[in-house]
């Protein structure tokens, strides 16, 4: 019977038939599930995200046009103003990229009414970041209290994490909260302040935390970073506790550092790399909360020239974090979490290249005219293609909603800032 056939088809059709297997078929119905269960944690991020909205729209409604900045508008009342906390913004900077300059004025532009200071940190002036940040330091001087501080080369850690533990020295006396940012977090006007009402409402927490939204340039290998973020988004997405950390936004007791607390600055500086995986491993140990309020998203602009190697190379770096550890414990989750993602990975793909096949098979007899005895092909492949196509199509409306959702929010929490849209965003590449 198999003679009848050409090669490929005969090649084809075995492949059609082996993925109709009890195993085949059981990688077949998990891709369906990867697939539902990441549209349900996007549902519920949305969800989420969402109710602040919501929220917002409600203290506005009452006469409260500042809602970005806070839910009650009697907390701007100079009354409470003057009693707010001293925060220290740290950001620990490499290099000049297309849109660092934007995110560093959109953060020291906070519009936070306590005392504030920020310190710019670099290894030395070799690095383009100096130049640059010396320039807009020397536009703001009058405005904000700003300072670049160089830390020299790293010995014991990675250069962030150097240069993260230099600023906290440096910092102001009375500082009560330290605030850690990447230069390519966008900040909200009000996202300093609405960190550390957090942090005032409940002193138990140990680290709060935010998360970007990718706003991809239109290169494949930015659609790839938004793609890998968005599946970690709904760790984020609580609006509370999280047991995710995204070193990007990082807010913390400044008495944990001057104390040396849980060892977090010993943990960091004897042979830290990862400065969110490292804090994440001791506030675990420790069973310290981190959270993660609603506001903390941010929007997070992609370069024009995000080829595909460089994502490539983003995420050999990520899955190198994996590596670094700082107990045994830490090591085994990291070893687990290395596992869970590569059989996770390809528990996604492998449905995809089953379906394909199935597919192609049930072409090759409609265009050949081949009959179904004589390849001995049923229904059953075309029939988990199916369900796939269809809990495909749910998670990427689950996804589009979510994006569509933080959008809104972002756009309500900088209203002055150019306004984001889901039409930059092209689905097809998605």
């Amino acid at each position: 019977m198999s003679a009848a056939l050409d090669p490929v088809d005969w090649l084809l059709f075995s492949l059609s038939r082996a993925f109709r297997s009890p195993l085949a078929v059981f990688v077949q119905i998990q891709g369906c599930v990867i697939c539902l269960t990441l549209a349900i944690g996007w549902a519920f991020a949305a969800y989420v995200r969402n109710r602040e909205i919501n929220r917002m729209k409600d203290a506005m409604k009452c006469g409260n046009s500042f809602a970005f900045l806070c839910h009650d508008i009697n907390e701007l009342e100079h009354s409470n103003q003057v009693n707010l906390p001293r925060v220290t913004v740290v950001m620990p900077l490499k290099g000049f990229g297309e849109h660092n300059l934007h995110n560093w004025k959109s953060q020291i532009t906070s519009l936070y009414g306590g005392p504030l200071e920020f310190l710019f940190v670099v290894e030395s002036t070799e690095d383009p970041a100096y130049h640059a940040v010396s320039r807009l330091i020397r536009d703001f001087k009058d405005d904000v209290d700003a300072k670049i501080i160089l830390a020299g080369l790293s010995t014991t850690c990675s250069q962030k994490i150097h240069n993260q533990l230099v600023g906290v020295e440096r910092m102001h006396k009375d500082t009560k909260y330290v605030l850690f940012l990447d230069d390519d977090v966008m900040l909200h006007p009000g996202s300093i302040g609405a960190l550390t009402a957090e942090m005032e409402k409940n002193p138990e927490i140990f680290i709060q935390t935010g998360y970007p939204l990718d706003l991809p340039s239109g290169s494949l290998g930015s659609y790839c970073i938004y793609e890998y973020h968005m599946p970690c988004s709904m760790g984020f997405a609580t609006g509370g506790k999280t047991f995710f950390l995204w070193g990007g936004c990082m807010m913390m007791h400044a008495d944990d550092f001057r104390r040396d607390n849980y060892g977090v600055v010993s943990g960091l500086r004897d042979g830290g790399y990862s400065d969110d995986m490292t804090l994440a491993a001791i506030a675990g140990a420790h069973k310290r909360l981190i959270t993660s309020p609603p506001v903390a998203v941010f929007p997070h602009p992609l370069a024009s020239d995000l080829s595909f190697s460089r994502y490539w190379n983003y995420l050999r770096k990520q899955t190198f974090v994996l590596e670094s550890y700082i107990s045994r414990v830490n090591w085994l989750m990291n070893r687990g979490l290395f596992s869970f993602h590569c059989y996770l990975s390809w528990g996604f793909v492998a449905p995809y290249f089953m379906a394909a096949v199935h597919i192609a098979a049930a072409l090759q007899i409609y265009i050949k005219g081949y009959s179904y005895e004589e390849t001995t092909c049923t229904t059953s492949g075309l029939l988990l293609a199916s369900c796939l196509a269809i809990c495909t199509l749910t998670e990427l409306l689950s996804m589009w909603n979510l994006t569509r959702i933080e959008v809104q929010l972002c756009n309500m929490l900088s209203p002055e800032a150019p306004k984001l849209s889901l039409d930059y965003y092209n689905w097809s590449l998605v």
